[in-house]
């Protein structure tokens, strides 16, 4: 993205750090193996850190999602937040941006090397850990409802996991070549996540903290199928939106005598 006056960066901070609070607090699914959850909050993180890159990515992701911590009652987490999502938003921004390959089959091939890691990582985690009875928990507070019993198919996770492969490759083919290094930034910063909370809660706290793992790896995982595509929408609406608009031809003005 170009380069953003004053006023317009302090809107879309606001906007996307609001934004990733809300998508944060929005949904919890339950893990009844590892008594934890995971939450959609990295939609957001990676969706601003894509279009807006590493700064607006690092804020929007360390404080949108501390917001989110402080308002559910996980203080204890407050200070990590900050730090790993905030990092995590300014890899994904920062590595975005980058464009490591030259000729088009470099990146072709690249396409489909990352098209296949995703889906054994989407296939992988599916399987292990959502798949079965799963317990959901949606909205805010007092207006949230929380469903049990929700069967989910380990079918549906290869489906997708082929889907993933299918699309990463089409796109990297036929729409556009970086598509297969965007995958790619988004794992790493999910990556510096995974091992950013490993940390805090093994050293710190003193959890048994490879428990929570594959939770923040599915995490992750369903951060990047939302915010790949999405980032990729927004940025042909406002291609688009910037066009210059069609202009009916000026009347020719009449000589003065």
């Amino acid at each position: 993205m170009s380069r953003m006056r004053p006023a317009r960066t302090v809107a879309v901070l606001g906007i996307f750090t609001a934004l990733t609070t809300a998508a944060t607090m929005l949904l919890s699914v339950s893990i009844p193996a590892t008594k934890g959850y995971f939450n959609i909050g990295e939609t957001m993180v990676y969706t601003s850190a894509l279009l807006f890159g590493p700064f607006i990515g690092a804020f929007t992701g360390g404080v949108g999602s501390m917001l989110a911590d402080l308002f559910l009652g996980y203080a204890i987490y407050a200070p990590a937040t900050l730090a790993v999502k905030g990092l995590e938003g300014f890899l994904v921004g920062f590595l975005g941006t980058k464009r490591p390959f030259k000729s088009s089959s470099a990146w072709r091939a690249f396409s489909l090397i990352s098209g296949a890691a995703l889906a054994l990582v989407v296939g992988y985690i599916g399987l292990t850990l959502y798949s079965g009875s799963l317990e959901a928990s949606w909205g805010f507070g007092l207006w949230s409802i929380t469903t049990a019993g929700v069967e989910v198919p380990g079918a549906f996770w290869i489906g997708l996991a082929v889907a993933c492969f299918a699309l990463v490759s089409y796109a990297g083919f036929k729409l556009d070549p970086s598509m297969g290094w965007v995958v790619v930034a988004v794992l790493i910063g999910g990556s510096e996540m995974v091992s950013g909370y490993f940390i805090y809660e093994q050293a710190v706290l003193g959890y048994y903290a490879l428990a929570e793992v594959p939770i923040n790896i599915g995490q992750a995982t369903v951060g990047l199928l939302v915010s790949v595509p999405l980032t990729k929408a927004v940025k042909r609406a406002l291609a688009y939106s910037a066009k210059p608009t069609e202009m009916a031809p000026a009347r020719p003005q009449k000589a003065k005598a």
